[in-house]
């Protein structure tokens, strides 16, 4: 095991992790200054296009909801938030301030600030190039804009199987891990019992739901995110209230140890910098190319809509999630940083205790459940999505199921160092994969974010129709046959119509790159 570990940890994690960086940062950085940082800029409708929902009826009085499987762009957040709320966020940000320092939380903002344009960029075109299952549910993410949009098969195959195996196996076995962790902090003991317990519980109510379908799984993470989160950030800004003298002092301790103004024992700028990097990576995932993969579920009038709200779910996970984390950790006892005495959800539990009292430890336990089992549930879904791109054997996909469950076993009676060491070394593969196919194709996000600036500034709600980039190959949807994109253009020519009767002058941005003549 220690062999297996200094390989994975050491030689291929030290070779790739000199690479990622440069990925995520210039990737970043590109598309930052290509698209005029619109993860700035765009930050009011990011919260707006997080409400739309397909509702109402088509001309055939279905609800449009009903047609397209009851995936709002709501709901496609809380699946790719279940797999970035999590275990990294409470179990990795602790790990990384224990062995990078305080100076790993300020990588880890910058990465989120850096790489929300990563992000933005990823789920807009996975939105474009999605397609349709015989049940009407939409599928799509790097796998198909690697093929659609660049042809580039092989590496598409390729990248399906690493996410697979990566959200399915891996992450799902580190959430499994913590959850064990955090259990024997409270109970005092890490005994093969506690871990056997639960194996089976976790395994039990995992198999309950991914055996029901991606709606199923929709559902249990609408309602667990957004209440645990919640619960989460409460007890966080508690810990800050009760400690507000110290806050000041903390955010100096992250900055100066984060630009090297200050050095402690094991946690120089390249270990805050990598951990920081590290860990930021794997809770927020931008770029990794999973968070695309919930994007292309959302039933939207417009691309860009889901390139937003991804971009909001990158900062809710690393700006305030991950930031509750290392704000507990910091403003509790003092760290060892640098030795791994005391690792992951351990330490948050007994940074908690410490400013709130014994029951801090078993809340955190409690909260780290349902965050790593919402995060199995994520996991499962991007994972399936891949395999389905990979297969429509239904044999297949009933066998991956039962491995999953499997894996979650396993992370249960796993080492933890073995376990994240893996976890590192499947996103930094994904990363770079995934950054190397969007560069050739942000150009396309690019002319999608211009078409969807154009319609706002003429006070619209932006729709998207193919006619509008006729340049674009291998769109399967977005010629306004679906019913959201009919409905709006219907209304569209509706206001227009009633413009014209009240004689007015405004055509309302009903250009002919819209609407066809016959539509006019």
């Amino acid at each position: 095991m220690d062999s297996a570990l200094s390989f994975v940890d050491g030689t291929l994690n030290d070779i790739i992790w000199k690479l990622v960086p440069l990925f995520l940062v210039a990737g970043g950085i590109y598309f930052g200054l290509r698209t005029i940082f619109v993860q700035i800029r765009l930050v009011p409708e990011m919260v707006k296009a997080m409400s739309e929902t397909p509702k109402g009826k088509d001309h055939d009085g279905r609800d449009l909801d009903e047609e397209y499987g009851g995936i709002s762009a709501f709901k496609s957040f809380t699946i790719s938030a279940a797999s970035r709320v999590g275990t990294g966020n409470v179990a990795g940000v602790a790990l990384a301030i224990s062995v990078g320092g305080p100076g790993a939380v300020f990588w880890m903002w910058m990465l989120a600030l850096i790489g929300g344009a990563t992000s933005f960029v990823e789920s807009t075109l996975a939105q474009l190039w999605k397609t349709k299952d015989a049940d009407g549910n939409y599928h799509g993410g790097p796998a198909y804009y690697m093929t659609r949009g660049l042809g580039w098969a092989p590496l598409a195959a390729v990248f399906s199987v690493f996410l697979a195996i990566t959200y399915g196996f891996v992450y799902n076995a580190i959430q499994s891990n913590s959850i064990v962790e955090a259990v024997g902090g409270s109970l005092g003991t890490d005994s093969v019992t506690v871990k056997a317990v639960v194996a089976v519980v976790l395994s039990v109510l995992t198999a309950t739901v991914i055996f029901g379908g991606v709606t199923r799984i929709a559902n249990w993470t609408q309602i667990i995110v957004p209440f645990m989160a919640g619960a989460y950030i409460l007890i966080g800004v508690w810990v800050l209230i009760v400690n507000a003298s110290e806050i000041p002092g903390m955010i100096s301790l992250i900055v100066g140890h984060a630009l090297g103004f200050k050095q402690v024992a094991g946690a120089t700028f390249g270990m805050a910098f990598m951990h920081g990097m590290r860990r930021g990576l794997f809770s927020n995932e931008a770029g990794m190319g999973s968070a695309p993969n919930a994007a292309a579920t959302a039933t939207v009038s417009h691309p860009v809509k889901q390139g937003l709200v991804q971009t909001l779910g990158v900062y809710f996970d690393t700006l305030i999630v991950c930031s509750i984390t290392a704000f507990i950790v910091l403003l509790g006892p003092a760290v060892n940083y640098g030795k791994d005495d005391i690792q992951g959800a351990a330490l948050t539990q007994s940074a908690l205790a410490d400013s709130v009292g014994s029951w801090g430890a078993h809340f955190i336990t409690f909260i780290l459940f349902f965050l790593a089992f919402s995060s199995v549930l994520g996991n499962y879904y991007l994972a399936q999505a891949n395999i389905e791109y990979l297969t429509d054997n239904k044999a297949v996909m009933t066998g991956f199921r039962v491995v999953v469950i499997g894996f979650v076993i396993f992370g249960a009676f796993g080492t933890v160092p073995l376990v994240w060491a893996l976890g590192d070394t499947m996103a930094g593969l994904l990363a770079m994969m995934n950054i190397a196919a969007i560069i050739p194709l942000g150009g396309v996000a690019i002319k999608l974010l211009k078409n969807f600036n154009e319609q706002r500034a003429q006070g619209m709600d932006p729709v998207f129709h193919r006619d509008m980039l006729p340049e674009l190959q291998n769109i399967e949807f977005w010629d306004g046959s679906d019913p959201v994109t009919r409905r709006s253009i219907e209304d569209r020519v509706t206001a227009h119509h009633a413009r014209r009767a009240g004689e007015t002058n405004d055509e309302g941005g009903l250009s002919g790159g819209f609407l066809k003549p016959e539509e006019r």
